[in-house]
Parts: C-alpha cells; structure tokens; sequence
C-alpha cells in the first residue's frame, strides 16, 4: 500500500500501488478500493447508462414507426441526426474534461440529457423523433470524458487494458438494452396498455437510470487520485492562465496531424459499429422475417463482444508493442481493421439466418477490437493535449457514422444489404492513411525512430509532441 501522502492539509492513502503521479500501477477488476477502482467503476456503469438510453429506440422501431408513421427517410434522417449531435459534443468534451474535470462534466451531461430521454416518450411527429434523437445524441460524448478519466487515474502500463475494460463494458449498454426494451415493452402490455402507449411508459427506464448513474458520479467520483479538479488542478495552474494553458493546448492538438489520422480510422470503425448498431435489428427483421424480439437478441449479440474484443486488444497491443515498439501497435489497428472489413463483406453475401448470425459476431470482435486499438495510439500523439486529442479521435467516429448513415442507410437508395457490402471497402481505404503515422523517437509502421535518444528526451517529446 502506498504510503500517505500529506496534500492540502489531509492523508491521503492508496489501496493499489501508484507511480510518481500517485495514478494506479495495477488495475484489479473487482475490487471497488476508492479512489482508483471505485472511479473506474462509476465511469464505465455512467457511460453504459448513456448507451442504454441512446440505443433504446431502435429495438422498438418497428412500433414507433407505426405510431408516428415514419418513413424510411425519416427513420435514416433521424440516425444521422443523433451521430450529428455527438460529433460536436465529443469535439468540446475533451477541452470540457481539461477545463472542469471529467467528474462534473459526466455527470451534468447525462443529467441534461436523460432529461431528453423523459420527453422523447411525449413525441407526436416525425420532426419530434428526429429532432430527440438528435439531442439524445449528445450523451456519447461521455465516451471522451470516460477515456479521459482513466487515463487521468492509471499509469501507462495498465491504462490500455484499463480503457479497454471501461470502453468495452460500457458499449454493453447498447446491445443489453437491444433485449431489454422489448421485454419492458412485453412487460407493459401484459397488464393490458395499449402497444402506441407502452412503448412511450417504456422509456422511463432508461431515464430513470441515467439520472441514478449520474447522481453516483457526483456523489462518489473523484477527477484525480489527489482529489477533485476545484481542489487539486487549479492549485496546479496557479502560477499560469488557464486560458492560455487551455487555449495552447487546442491549437497543439489541432495541428497534429496524426491526430486526425486517427480520427479518420476511428470514424469507419467505431462509426461502423454505431451504424450498425442502429440498423441491425431491423435489418434482420426484414430480411431473415424474424420477430422484434429475435431480431433484438442478434443485435444485442453484435454488442456483447464489447465485453471480451476491447480488453483483448489492450492486451493484444501491449504485446505487439513489447516486441515490435510502436510499429507492433500500428501494424495491430491496421491488420485488425482490414480483417474487419473482409468480414463486414461476407455478412451481405450470406444467405442464411445462422451463418448470417455467426459472421455477424466474428464482425463484431474484429470491428470493436479495432475501436480499441485506436485508442491505444491515443495517449502517444500527445500528453500535453490528451483531451484535445481524445475529442478528435472520439468525434471522429460520429462523423463517420454519420457518413456512413447518410450515403449507404438513408431513405431507399440502397438496400441494406447493399449498404452493408459497400460500408467494407470505406472501411478499408480509410485503413490505408495508418501507414502515414509517424513518430521521430518511436518510428511508423514502414520504418523505425529516425535517431537515437535518451529516455528523458523521448519522454519530452511525449509531452509536447504536436
């Protein structure tokens, strides 16, 4: 156990071993020892919430569409209006996160937002369905905040595999909540409610939960080992601007160009999981004429592998980059993302409902592992804009979302199948920028480190790298 440490006139005291920065050295799953655990728990369970509730709409599409005589263009616009929201909002979280902790801006974003969730059950229209699904959308932004944290609370040699578990558990939220809004729907109308009225009562439990979840966070969390950012960080920046520390750090993650690299592979891997996400259920509804229930269970399948595929790939890259360096971690994200999209290919091209079931899940791992792998880049672009950086990377995935929605799942341009087949050569191309990645100290994934350095110059340029 680390040894208290005195700070602003109180013991602090750590259950897990920390580095120089008193983050955890040790990540331990089950454990709930404050801070360290205790925050890494609260981050995934809020973030799961967020997912939940944003993802409820589609598995009971089918009866909201009859309800509120949706069209097929009205149901794309409304899954392109709810990426569009959280391109922005995860743009600002990171800059949010460094200003005011990623405690409060947790919490206050699920608690806006679950306010949406409430009224989404009063629509009546085709504007008022796109236009929630739009500012529900803002809640995936916690996807930043929750990164964020992490790695303000773990060292770099768990914080992978950390971010992993906490990303990975928390997407679960989008496929349970594939199984469970059709059983609370079920479970409404067994006690008589009409199909147009239960479906609006079920949403109460996704809200219900966002606030709960939000409300631990306030309670419970805490921004950094040391204490919160009223605390802690503004005593750090006593002798500096924070506007200017905040304003610098922007414009040093906005030049780096590896950055948006990033953000362009995270867009047709995350993106892609969010677009199927939102088309699966239906897509096998229609075509393999499965009931909601059936069609929400597959979907929910696609999501689960979330609890396995991202751990896995912190693993998988810390591996490959003890023997090959940074090389192995981007040879990793390129080779993972291109058996992903070989998969994605053959999904269309199957004919039946379980082969079609068991691509759908190897897709899955591939396509998920490669939303880890990205992240694992992440916190070596730049420590000095890590926020920064994480905004772009995480609004990235939206954006091609969005893309991906608004080209292949809109309106009857194409079929889903279509959509699907032409949604694996997007994936692909956008691999090929990878290669274009290049560290000075730490080399690419065609050459190595252009010099030779020390440990404290490399640890330097980590720092200010942009």
């Amino acid at each position: 156990m680390e040894e208290p440490e005195e700070l602003g006139g109180k013991d602090v005291e750590f259950v897990l071993p920390v580095d120089s920065d008193k983050k955890a050295t040790e990540f331990r799953l089950f454990f709930l020892a404050p801070p360290h655990m205790r925050t890494f728990h609260l981050a995934w369970l809020s973030l799961f919430s967020c997912f939940f509730s944003t993802f409820a709409i589609p598995p009971l599409q089918p009866i909201i569409r009859d309800d509120l005589n949706l069209t097929d263009t009205d149901i794309g616009n409304a899954g392109i209006a709810s990426f569009t929201s959280s391109i922005f909002s995860r743009l600002a979280m990171g800059p949010i996160c460094d200003l005011m902790g990623p405690r409060v801006a947790t919490a206050m974003l699920s608690l806006l937002t679950a306010l949406l969730i409430f009224a989404f059950s009063l629509a009546s229209s085709p504007n008022d369905f796109i236009l929630l699904r739009f500012l529900i959308g803002f809640s995936l932004a916690n996807f930043v905040s929750n990164q964020f944290w992490m790695s303000s609370m773990f060292s770099g040699n768990v914080v992978g595999l950390v971010n992993g578990f906490a990303a990975g558990w928390a997407n679960v939220g989008s496929g349970a909540t594939q199984i469970f809004m059709p059983l609370i729907y079920s479970l409404i109308t067994s006690f008589g409610v009409a199909s147009f009225t239960a479906w609006r009562i079920a949403f109460v439990v996704p809200a219900v939960f966002q606030v709960v979840t939000a409300l631990m966070v306030l309670a419970y969390g805490q921004d950094l080992p040391q204490g919160n950012y009223s605390s802690v960080k503004m005593k750090m920046r006593e002798n500096m601007s924070s506007k200017e520390g905040l304003f610098e750090d922007l414009f040093h993650g906005l030049k780096n160009y590896r950055g948006w690299i990033l953000g362009l592979t995270y867009g047709f891997c995350f993106g892609v999981e969010l677009t199927v996400d939102n088309v699966i259920a239906q897509y096998f509804y229609d075509r393999f004429g499965v009931n909601m229930q059936v069609a929400g269970t597959i979907a929910a399948c696609f999501v689960f592998a979330n609890c396995f595929s991202r751990p896995f790939r912190g693993v998988l890259s810390n591996v490959m980059a003890k023997r090959f360096g940074m090389r192995g971690r981007l040879w990793s994200l390129w080779i993972v993302q291109s058996v992903a999209a070989l998969l994605c290919i053959l999904l269309e091209r199957t004919n039946s409902l379980m082969s079609s079931v068991v691509v759908m899940c190897a897709f899955s791992v591939f396509v998920q592992g490669t939303s880890g792998l990205t992240f694992e880049v992440v916190p070596f672009i730049s420590k000095r804009s890590l926020g920064v950086i994480s905004g772009m990377t995480g609004s990235g995935g939206t954006v091609g979302a969005v893309v991906t929605q608004l080209l292949l799942f809109s309106g009857s341009k194409f079929s889903k199948q279509t959509g699907i087949s032409l949604m694996d050569l997007m994936m692909f191309f956008c691999t090929l920028p990878i290669s274009l990645i290049y560290f000075p100290q730490w080399g690419g994934m065609l050459c190595g480190p252009n010099y030779i350095h020390s440990s404290s110059f490399a640890e330097h340029n980590y720092h200010l790298l942009a």
